[in-house]
């Protein structure tokens, strides 16, 4: 599994697009100037809308600098989410490449007479930009799937879409030089349709990123499975995650023992971040909450008493009892909407039964407390 700094991502990311720059660039320069010698306004268009991709590509090299800079007190999670943001513009703008090309297509087909017979350079031209295009789109994915960055993938799927233009225009200019003036058209407005996709999907995407939608189902599956598997869970609920970017969020409650001491439900749930973030390779932060029942289904405990509160409610009862003067420690677990107290007794002196019975009776006279258990503490050596 391989996995990147926001640094190293940047880099990546900005060598893959500046490389998408110097190609656009030079063909949208070869496609325009030969178009226009070669009377094809099919293969200049193209070379506009190969000139639109560097807009594209700006866009991507700002949004994936902005993205890489380090968690501060304004962005606590990061800047991960202007890869997202520019994901979404790049979206909307692959479907308003495919209406002016819809457009276009449906103009020309009105208007037959405006059509004129390409030279066949242009030709030569249109398949260069197809092969140049079609290893444009592989190299940048080939990139964004090493470092998992949408941003990219939406980038070389824009390249994609080039490519697909120029297919179009190769068939526009071979069918107009074997006489089929409207084919190239008719085509045109399919790839539309298919660019018109593309960018619905990442846009959409997206927008659920923005709008915290979670992981798929068999992510979260794995997450259970790996969560339930840890030793001392009980039980999870209340499983949230998110995307931001390259990365996911989580957060969960986890049900350990109700007795357990608070270093072990702690180091319980360290295992359960830590395994999480080794086997998922989406998440890189999981908060975990302990519960020693399962909040969900019982009565809240927020209602009761902290500790100071309690004791002050329990003093004057146990003032009325000579042998809880022998209590050492009070340990309190808020369980089922009560307080369930375990009392440890002094080791220098015993309690006999009625006098351990008095204990707990004083205890529960006040309402919050539930079960009380008592202890004797062991003399030590």
């Amino acid at each position: 599994m391989n996995t990147y700094s926001e640094t190293e991502r940047y880099q990546q990311s900005r060598t893959a697009t500046l490389v998408g720059v110097v190609l656009n660039l030079l063909l949208a320069a070869v496609k325009i100037v030969v178009g226009l010698l070669g009377h094809s306004y099919s293969l200049v268009a193209d070379g506009i809308h190969s000139l639109a991709d560097l807009i594209s590509d700006g866009v991507v090299l700002f949004a994936a600098k902005h993205a890489s800079k380090e968690a501060d007190a304004e962005h606590p999670y990061g800047h991960a989410r202007f890869e997202t943001i520019a994901t979404v513009i790049l979206g909307l703008f692959l479907l308003a490449v495919a209406i002016g090309l819809a457009y276009d297509a449906a103009l020309r087909l009105s208007t037959p007479q405006t059509l004129t017979t390409p030279e066949i350079i242009t030709l030569y031209i249109a398949a260069l930009s197809v092969i140049s295009k079609e290893w444009l789109f592989r190299y940048t994915q080939k990139v964004a799937l090493r470092i998992r960055s949408k941003l990219l993938e939406a980038n070389a799927w824009h390249h994609r879409s080039d490519a697909i233009s120029s297919i179009v225009v190769l068939i526009g200019i071979a069918g107009s030089l074997l006489g089929f003036a409207s084919l190239d058209a008719i085509a045109a407005i399919l790839v539309a349709l298919m660019i018109a996709k593309i960018g619905w999907d990442l846009g959409w995407q997206s927008l659920q990123e923005l709008t915290d939608a979670g992981l798929e189902p068999e992510t979260l599956d794995k997450i259970r499975q790996l969560i339930t598997h840890v030793d001392g869970v009980q039980s999870l609920h209340m499983l949230r995650t998110r995307r931001m970017a390259a990365n996911a969020l989580a957060d969960v409650h986890i049900q350990v023992g109700a007795k357990l001491s608070v270093s072990e439900g702690h180091r319980i749930s360290d295992e359960v971040r830590l395994r999480l973030i080794a086997e998922v390779e989406e998440l890189s932060d999981v908060v975990v909450h302990i519960d020693p029942e399962d909040d969900e289904i019982e009565p809240s405990s927020a209602h009761l008493p902290l500790r100071s509160d309690l004791l002050a409610e329990l003093q004057p009862h146990f003032d009325a009892v000579p042998a809880a003067q022998q209590i050492k420690h009070i340990r309190l677990h808020y369980l089922h909407g009560q307080i369930h107290l375990e009392i440890v007794l002094s080791a220098l002196e015993s309690c006999n039964p009625p006098e351990i019975e008095a204990i707990k009776q004083a205890a529960q006279k006040v309402t919050s407390v539930g079960a009380v258990e008592i202890f004797q503490q062991l003399a030590s050596n």
